[in-house]
């Protein structure tokens, strides 16, 4: 069997490295989004022309990016989405409804201390984990059937 993931959220640590390297050797691709922070925001104004309303440069840069990520989430057969500690990652939580919508297999990272904030995300969620290591388990679990 082979997987392709969408690695949705936060852009402040490794974890998206974690998966990928502990995925190694598995039937695996994986996608996910611009994670160079002045790319994303800057990347409507860049192609599209300077906006002097802030509204409006965020706004660009927003649809640009949704054709990255609408057409990556639909292509995934699984769609994880990490909530870090750093900011509230709203995009985050939109991917994963949107995921849901499309029913894709969604899989929720968080720590403990977001369970309340996020009940309604993890429920709609096939796993909820708080380490890469657990997606990697679940990774070669749903692949090959078996335990590490």
């Amino acid at each position: 069997m082979s997987l392709t993931l969408y690695l949705s959220g936060e852009i402040h640590s490794d974890w998206r490295e974690q998966i990928i390297s502990g995925a190694a050797g598995m039937n695996v691709s994986f996608s996910g989004p611009v994670t160079d922070h002045a790319a994303s925001d800057d990347c409507g104004v860049a192609i599209l022309g300077a906006e002097p309303n802030k509204f409006w440069h965020d706004h660009k840069g927003a649809k640009i990016n949704a054709i990255r990520t609408r057409k990556a989430i639909a292509d995934a057969d699984i769609v994880v989405v990490r909530f870090g500690d750093k900011f509230k990652q709203w995009n985050a939580a939109f991917d994963a409804g949107y995921a849901s919508a499309l029913g894709k297999s969604l899989i929720i990272m968080h720590g403990a201390e977001h369970q309340h904030a996020l009940k309604e995300v993890d429920a709609a969620a096939l796993a909820v984990v708080e380490t890469p290591a657990e997606i990697v388990r679940i990774l070669q679990y749903v692949i090959d059937g078996t335990l590490s």
